[in-house]
Order: structure tokens, then sequence, then C-alpha cells
């Protein structure tokens, strides 16, 4: 029998704020355990939470993106359960009443176009976090760090529309692409502020029932949400053709092995006796307050993309490429309007500059070149002021010193050799010096005239306009 995937994911996100969401504790990583922690996120009885409303802002910002419709009012509830890095005993959620509903998503999957259904974008608090030490029960030890605890995050939630390991890993990378392209989240998984939860389950192929799946927890990369996605079905199909069946449950993923493992069994639905949460208000997001969230919202990344190839004539791959980083696409766009040509400026960026970004470990937010700077010295280029070939020597001090290319060219004296006569001189310099490559051309091996043209170029120091060397040497060699 075939058997097919069917996937949903649960995508959480933390929130691009400075301090938490029910106090004003910050959210900065990397802080001493338990350093931003106040009597609200360590819920000592008696405090109340205030509602962060950047959060609440940064929120309908990301289900706007996903196509969700914003409802009107939305409502926090208490979900109770008790593990260690749970203070309160309870988090702050939304189940009933979400922010927003009903979005869809089109993402380029493995095998082409693909689409998913958003069921809800809800609003919580993260949990704290547990390190254990040590092995054996008699050194065995648990630390509680309640630095996350309180910070705010979007859970995403789809319906389950996704067939194959690949296509999970290629929506939750678009996913991420959008999420860090608004500001919403930071986009980095190491440390935690973004991770997915896969609901996996196979079915014979041709049949609508679903089957029982298993949830794989805390996957914090693309590349393990895939292997992980893969080991899991061929699990469940081999245990469905050894006749067994799958249990309800909550796995882990261990990278090191390629496996996943029982955690806990889900054949009883948990009962977190979600109640609203009595000190917090319904959240009502009004209208006018979405329309300008929407109208202060940048342009998206497919958007972007399909404008590049359109506006500027760029191949898919360029435009794919430029539109990677917000940051990216908006430098670009600012050498096009400081008149760079769109496809010269294209190659340098995906070339030269990616290349000298990476060796100095910079982003393009960081780069020493502006975007002005870089149409500066393309118009060079255009001009045939300097040559391809001194350029990349030029661009390379421009990245250690910032300075304009117009002024290393200037000060250093490389500009181009374009002078007929000049260029005449030295092709004559470089035939009396090799009369064989010469003959040899003239009889018909056409392959040293490369060589001729490299002796011209030498003898020029680099400087001479290509172009006129190719043109005139080859009117000396068939005069």
């Amino acid at each position: 029998m075939t058997y097919e995937p069917v996937i949903g994911l649960e995508i959480h996100a933390q929130l691009q704020t400075a301090t938490k969401i029910f106090c004003g504790c910050s959210t900065a990583f990397g802080a001493p355990p338990n350093a931003h922690v106040c009597p609200v996120c360590l819920g000592f009885p008696g405090v109340l939470p205030v509602m962060n409303r950047a959060a609440i802002d940064l929120a309908i910002r990301a289900s706007l993106s996903l196509g969700c419709r914003i409802n009107e009012t939305s409502v926090f509830e208490r979900k109770n359960y008790f593990y260690p890095d749970l203070p309160k005993g309870y988090q702050i959620s939304q189940y009933e009443h979400p922010l927003a509903s009903e979005g869809r998503v089109e993402f380029d999957g493995p095998d082409g176009v693909r689409q998913v259904q958003i069921t809800r974008v809800h609003m919580e608090e993260d949990a704290g976090k547990s390190l254990h030490e040590g092995f054996a029960d008699s050194d065995r030890r648990t630390y509680l760090d309640y630095n996350r605890s309180g910070t705010p995050l979007i859970e995403i939630v789809t319906e389950p529309d996704l067939r194959s390991a690949g296509d999970a890993a290629a929506f939750f990378e678009h996913l991420r692409g959008i999420l860090v392209w608004l500001g919403v989240n930071d986009g980095n998984m190491e440390e935690g502020s973004l991770r997915c939860d896969a609901n996996v389950s196979v079915r014979p192929v041709g049949t609508t029932t679903l089957g029982t799946k298993a949830e794989v927890k805390n996957l914090n990369s693309f590349r393990f949400l895939q292997k992980a996605l893969e080991y899991e079905i061929h699990r469940q199909i081999d245990l469905l053709e050894e006749g067994g069946r799958v249990k309800q449950e909550t796995r882990l993923f261990d990278s090191a092995s390629g496996v996943t493992v029982s955690m806990r069994s889900k054949e009883e639905a948990n009962d977190y006796r979600y109640f609203p949460d009595p000190d917090l208000p319904a959240v009502v997001a009004d209208s006018e307050h979405v329309r300008r969230i929407q109208a202060d919202m940048p342009e998206l990344p497919v958007a972007r993309r399909q404008r590049f190839v359109s506006e500027y004539g760029l191949p898919d791959y360029d435009a794919r490429q430029l539109t990677q980083s917000r940051a990216l696409s908006e430098y670009f766009e600012q050498a096009v309007r400081a008149g760079a040509p769109p496809k010269a400026a294209s190659n340098w960026m995906m070339g030269e500059l990616a290349r000298l970004l990476k060796e100095s470990g910079r982003s393009i937010e960081q780069s020493p070149v502006g975007a002005a700077q870089l149409a500066g010295l393309l118009a060079l280029i255009e001009k045939g002021t300097i040559s391809g070939a001194i350029a990349k020597g030029v661009f390379e001090k421009m990245m250690a010193t910032g300075t304009d290319a117009a002024a290393i060219v200037a000060s250093e004296g490389l500009t181009q050799i374009d002078d007929e006569a000049h260029i005449v001189s030295l092709i004559g310099e470089v035939l009396g010096r090799n009369a064989d490559a010469v003959a040899g051309y003239r009889a018909g091996k056409t392959a040293t005239f490369g060589f001729l043209v490299g002796q011209v170029m030498k003898a020029a120091a680099g400087k001479a306009n290509p172009k006129r060397v190719n043109e005139l040497l080859k009117r000396a060699l068939e005069a």
C-alpha cells in the first residue's frame, strides 16, 4: 500500500519588543540567569499584568502578512498546567477567541508553488527554561532560568495542508523570511526565538480520513524539521505495514541520531481548564487601527521579487537573491535610484559585495560601501573611466576604507587608457616582441590572439580599455 503524509505546523515566534508582554522586564537575550525578572513575570501573588501594546501591533502586523482576518475582539485566557519553568502554574494565552484566523499563504515548495491555510494566530507569553545537568539520579541537577518567562510570542497554527517533509521545511523557511522582513521576529532559531512543533500522520493515498498523529516538539532549524518528519513518516508507515498502530503521543527529535523518541502519551486530551484571565480586559482591534497598521507595512518579499523582475528586467534568480532580506533589497533599489544599471548592480551585489561582506563577517547593513557609492563605481565602468578588472581592485579599497571610487581612481592614477594612439603604440611594441605568436595567428592559430591581448594589457598595467585593445589589435594583425 502507498501512503501519504499529512502535516500541520505550530510555529512559535517571539515578538521583537523591548519589554515583556505583561511587565517592564527586558526581553534581551544572553543576560545572566534570572536577571530580567520581577514579581509579575515570576507570578507572585497579588500582582497585576499590564498589556504591552507594541506586542499586539506586531502580532496584527504578522497576521495581516499571512492573509488572516483580524478578529475585532480577542480574549486572553489562563491555560492551567504545572511545570517547573511556569512559575504561576498557568500560562496566559488565547484559546476560544484568538487575535486572528482564516489566513492563507503561498510558497515555493520543492515541487512548485504550494498553498497552506492558516487556522489561527494567537498571542501568549513564553515560559522559562529548565537547564539540566548530570545523568545519574544521584548527581542530576535542574536549574531554572526565568528570563524568558513572559516574553511575548505568537503561535501560528496551520491546517494539515502539507504533504511532504520538504514542503514543511520550505514553508517554515518562507514564514521565517516574512516575519524577519516585517521586523516581527529576529529569526534566531539557535536562541529559541523561533521554533516549530509538527503534527504528522500518514494515510493510504486516495483516502480522506486522517490517521493518528504524533506531535514532534521544539524543532529549531529547517533541516531538523525536515529530517524529523522524514524519520517520523517512515516510522509510522513501517508500523502500519507490520500490522501495528500509531499512538497519539508527543515525541522529540534527537538530532545526533536522526530519530524521534517518545516524550509523553497524548491518548487522552489534556484538560488545561481554560478560562478568561480576570486581570486582563479583552483586546479590541478596531478596524481603523488595523488599517493604520496595514498602511504602514512594507511591500512583502514575494511582491517585491515580482516587481524586481517586471520593473527592472532582472532574471528571477537575481530577484530571489536580492529579496533574501529587506535590507538587501533596499540597498539594491537605493543603488538603482542613484543611477546604477539594475543588472550591473545585481551582479556586483551578488558577486564582489557578497564575497567581501562574507569574508569580513559583516551584514549588508554594516557594509562600508553605501548603495550610492556602488552606483558611483558602476558609473565609472559605464563611462569607460576604468575597466571591470580595475574596478574590482578599486572596490576592495572602497570596502577597506569607505572611500568613494572616484577619489581612489584619481589618487592612484587608475584612469583607463582609451587614447587610440597610445594603445596602437603599445600594440606595436607587443607585436615586435612576439613575432612567433603573430605568425601563428596569421597562419590560422587564432588561440594566440588571447595571448597577445594579455600582453598588451600587461604592457598597459591593466589600464587599457579591453574593448579598444581587441579592436585595434585585430586591425593590426589583419593589416
